[in-house]
């Protein structure tokens, strides 16, 4: 194998061991099993066009159109010719594909299932770093500067987790890195000249060199000591113990690391899992919790709410007292929670609204942030965690909330809060449509969050994207069809619309109650509801998503369910009905456990079944191909085998008798058609006989003749009487049809075969039969010479025209002309 050949397919196998940080992104391996058809194809047309001596611009074309070959191939519904040759409307297919792929970066969170505009984009995107690192590595000979672009694979993960990437994926791709490196020095010092042990003795070829594995050792060690020096030292980072105890950040991660997390992608992503996942288990003594609340998005902009980084110094252990604001019109009801993260990994730390005190679980590492009264941690996760804490659950009174005066215009909360884009008129306009009469902030409110119900034509849908963008709320509040996303952000804009301060809160609705005081809550309970800011009572909860379709769903007095059966005044004396405005209870939220959740027909939309995954198709593919490549070698040597085995004769004329080298007589046959005959078979045995001694690593020397060959076999393998006679009468059939006027024709040629076949491969190790078997070397060495003949023979050819047509146009040929008349 050329060096070329050789560091293009270390190049190709780095590019992959280097991608394998995006396993950490998705949930399945289908993106893998697409990454290797892209690196495969292009490694194969890099080699393929080196065999033909191309140039480096059509090695670059090459590689560049075996990546889009893989990607049609790959791309669902690509309507290309056979499958394979891209059309415009296979373009127009990627296309739409980067478009969803651009949506879904910005939405989905981590890990995200096989989505096509992902999978798409990870194939071009590893298939394009491909042909970078070739070209660098290969074309430049600058394989340091192949990391770049290997680097940028490894950038992706580091960029869309909220912590950091595990060690294991970035030790692959330093492996593959360090790989390619050491393969190419190798090749320099081959072609620099004969290497040598150290102590000044030769080493051929094939031995490994004691100095290259001197210098892997220390390049394993470099490796190690670079990645284990920066966790271990106190300073650099947050420690050992606590980034392998606790899954911390990256080095540089500071407070408000936790909020680099899209809680749009992350809710979505969660939430529209095809199974369902317990994430939280939840004891409490509130006879009637609210919501479980980890975050808050108060960043609005023409592309819809983002969620800030959480920021502030003040630790969780000493939260301010809430009980402290209470006023007329409030009620205050303290508890306790214990909360058990089963499956959450997060820096936002999921607790009930206006926590006093955390008692158990929480130490130093986790910090308040006032502003959105979050809980987060710049250096460690929720994963396995358990605690508790002492909370006040708060409840309002209607008339209250209604007399509470509109906050000052140059109020901080306000001037934050009420930022609107400007433009979408549609959202002014129905805002001020819905508004118009009422004189207080309660009242607009209520009008905003009233509009939302299903006498207005809203339905809840799982199938909206999560988008909070200008056009998307306003196309949301046109097909009137969303989730809890759509619901929360469409409130929220239309408030601060009206001038009143709000933001989105994310969290856990109730969830479902298993046992006494304990609540399951599931991915199917995350949940994203509205926040509005009254003076003197606070942030102020307003969920608009229907809660009928929402488990665990709570419906405050100050905010009723607006689809609730409107109820007739009651005779005097008489029992109000439960969650009439006239219960005593009604201070006390209500819930919805699902038990009313009508059957999917019911929901105002079709639900799809969950795709089957396409990855198990490609690996058995992949598989399939792989099996029929490693037996093609196999049973290419069956078949020569079975081609060059004499058949045996019923009859032949003796016309001389022989007896010099086998023992026993045997035809010799003069001239004519079975002389012709006799020697071919000759040929054809001896042939196989030395493919024998190729497949079993015995030494052949083409100088040698028939007969020094057979007698040095017989010798060196220690034949048997029998297999020795075989092999004697091979080098004597052979000597006779080369040299001989009269060859030798016998019936013995295919028993001797097989008589000296056996006989080597008991003396052989079982390696050497099995690769023999498998892989027989003979057949990869003709095959090899025959793609070396090949490409020369192309090369030659082209070289050939080539100089015919420079010397067709010459100019100077036609100056040479004019001149000699």
């Amino acid at each position: 194998m050329s060096s070329r050949r050789h560091l293009g397919l270390v190049a190709g196998g780095a590019t992959l061991l280097a991608a394998l940080p995006l396993a950490t992104v998705f949930e399945e391996w289908t993106w893998f099993v697409r990454c290797v058809f892209a690196v495969v194809g292009v490694t194969g047309a890099a080699i393929g066009a080196r065999s033909l001596r191309a140039p480096v611009w059509a090695q670059a074309a090459a590689m560049v159109g075996a990546l889009l070959v893989m990607l049609t191939f790959l791309t669902p519904d690509s309507k290309a010719v056979l499958g394979l040759l891209p059309t415009t409307e296979t373009f127009a297919r990627f296309r739409e594909l980067l478009e969803q792929a651009s949506i879904a970066t910005r939405e989905m969170g981590v890990p995200v299932s096989d989505h096509d505009g992902l999978l798409f984009l990870s194939t071009l995107g590893v298939g394009g770093v491909a042909i970078c690192v070739d070209l660098c590595a290969v074309v430049l000979r600058r394989p340091a500067v192949a990391g770049l672009p290997m680097l940028a694979i490894y950038s992706v993960p580091v960029a869309v987790h909220q912590d950091s990437v595990s060690i294991l994926p970035f030790v692959a791709g330093a492996a593959g890195f360090l790989w390619l490196l050491m393969a190419d020095n190798v090749d320099r010092v081959r072609r620099f000249g004969r290497r040598f042990t150290g102590d000044g003795r030769d080493i051929d070829v094939w031995e490994p060199s004691p100095l290259a594995a001197a210098g892997r050792r220390m390049a394993i060690v470099g490796v190690l000591v670079a990645v284990t020096l920066p966790l271990a030292v106190p300073g650099m980072t947050t420690g050992l113990l606590d980034r392998f105890g606790t899954g911390g950040n990256g080095p540089g991660s500071g407070p408000g690391r936790g909020g680099r997390v899209n809680l749009w992608a992350m809710l979505e992503g969660t939430l529209k899992q095809d199974e369902e996942v317990e994430m939280l288990r939840v004891s409490t003594d509130d006879p009637a919790p609210g919501y479980l609340r980890f975050g808050v998005a108060d960043e609005l902009s023409r592309d819809g709410f983002r969620n800030r980084p959480p920021s502030g110094r003040q630790t969780a252990t000493s939260l301010p007292d809430p009980r402290r604001d209470a006023r007329e019109g409030m009620q205050l009801h303290e508890a306790r929670a214990r909360v058990e993260v089963v499956n959450l990994t997060m820096n936002l730390l999921p607790v009930y609204s206006e926590p006093v005190e955390i008692t158990e679980g929480i130490d130093a590492k986790w910090f308040y942030d006032r502003r959105t009264q979050v809980i987060f941690s710049p250096s460690t996760t929720t994963d396995g965690r358990k605690y508790e804490f002492t909370f006040v659950r708060r409840a309002y009174d209607v008339e209250a909330l209604r007399k509470a005066p509109p906050l000052p215009a140059d109020h901080e909360i306000r001037l934050r809060n009420t930022q609107v884009p400007e433009g979408v008129t549609a959202v002014e306009t129905e805002v001020a449509r819905l508004t118009a009469g009422k004189t207080n902030d309660y009242d607009k409110v209520r009008a905003l969050y009233d509009f939302f119900s299903s006498k207005n034509g809203f339905t809840y849908s799982l199938d909206a994207e999560s988008d909070t963008g200008g056009e998307a709320i306003v196309d949301f509040l046109t097909r009137r069809s969303g989730y809890c996303v759509q619901y929360a952000a469409a409130l929220a804009w239309m408030v601060r619309e009206a001038g009143i301060p709000a933001r989105v809160a994310f969290g856990f609705t109730r969830g479902t109650r298993v046992e006494g005081d304990v609540y399951r809550l599931t991915n199917r309970n995350l949940h994203a509801w509205t926040e509005v800011y009254f003076d003197g009572f606070g942030w102020v909860p307003f969920d608009a998503t229907p809660s009928t379709y929402v488990t665990g769903s709570v419906d405050p007095a100050w905010a009723p369910n607006p689809d609730a059966p409107e109820v007739t005044p009651t005779a005097p004396g008489a029992t109000p009905a439960p969650g009439s405005p006239t219960d005593p209870n009604l201070n006390d939220p209500g819930q919805t456990d699902g038990s009313l959740l009508p059957e999917d027909d019911d929901l105002g939309f079709t639900p799809v079944a969950p795709a089957e995954p396409v990855w198990p198709r490609y690996l058995a593919l992949a598989a399939a191909v792989v099996v029929v490549l490693l037996a093609l070698p196999a049973v290419r040597r069956a078949l020569l085998r079975r081609r060059r085995r004499p058949r045996a004769r019923k009859g032949g004329a003796a016309v001389a008798v022989g007896a010099e080298r086998s023992g026993e007589p045997h035809v010799l046959v003069p001239g004519g058609p079975a002389a012709a005959k006799a020697r071919h078979e000759a040929h054809a045995a001896w042939d196989e006989l030395m493919d024998i001694l190729i497949d079993y690593r015995l030494p052949v020397d083409a100088a040698e003749t028939p007969r020094t060959t057979a007698e040095r076999l017989v010798r060196d393998v220690n034949l048997p009487d029998d297999a020795a006679r075989g092999a004697r009468l091979l080098g004597y059939a052979e000597e006779r049809a080369r040299y001989a006027r009269s060859p030798l024709q016998t019936d013995e040629l295919g028993a001797s075969l097989s008589t000296v076949r056996r006989a080597v491969a008991r003396q052989a190790p079982r390696g050497v039969r099995l690769r023999a078997l498998l892989l027989p070397p003979s057949v990869l060495l003709a095959w090899r010479q025959a793609v070396v003949s090949g490409a020369t023979a192309v090369a030659t050819t082209t070289g050939r025209w080539r100089d015919a047509v420079v010397r067709a146009v010459n100019p100077r040929r036609l100056l040479a002309a004019r001149v000699s008349r």
